[in-house]
């Protein structure tokens, strides 16, 4: 199995800054107000799918309700670049996802049955439970601060 692993550390560190660093410009489509999430999914060096917090296709732009408080159907960034790359005629197996903020249990879960292998993140979520079950499946976990 191929991973986006450069066996040049540092390499490997300025690629991870910048890929977060594009994720977070993805995140800015996100028409979510409380959290703007961007996601990207990297493998051999390619970006093969990308991803933002958000409602389904097809529904409306707006992921509060009245009370600012976020819809329950609103889709993270993580799964959203997942599906996306599902679609398509590429796959996850491998892969690295750069996301800017940690993921949560229900984005770990499918982080791991996708078959990606590296996770980088920005930002911490409010809870820790994505990143104990990536950590338990084996998932490398990196934490950059831009």
């Amino acid at each position: 199995m191929k991973t986006d692993k450069h066996p040049n550390p540092e390499k490997q560190h300025q690629f991870d800054l910048h890929y977060l660093e594009m994720a977070q410009i993805w995140a800015k489509n996100s028409y979510c107000k409380r959290r703007q999430v961007g996601a990207l999914l990297v493998k051999d060096r390619m970006i093969i799918s990308d991803g933002y917090n958000g409602t389904p296709s097809g529904f409306e732009n707006n992921c509060e309700d009245v009370n600012h408080v976020t819809k329950p159907y609103v889709l993270h960034a993580e799964a959203n670049a997942i599906t996306k790359v599902a679609k398509s005629n590429n796959n996850s197996e491998g892969a690295t996802l750069y996301v800017t903020t940690s993921p949560c249990i229900e984005c770990s879960k499918l982080i791991i049955q996708a078959g990606i292998v590296r996770v980088v993140y920005q930002h911490h979520y409010s809870k820790n439970e994505g990143l104990q079950l990536l950590e338990r499946a084996g998932i490398e976990v990196v934490h950059l601060k831009l």
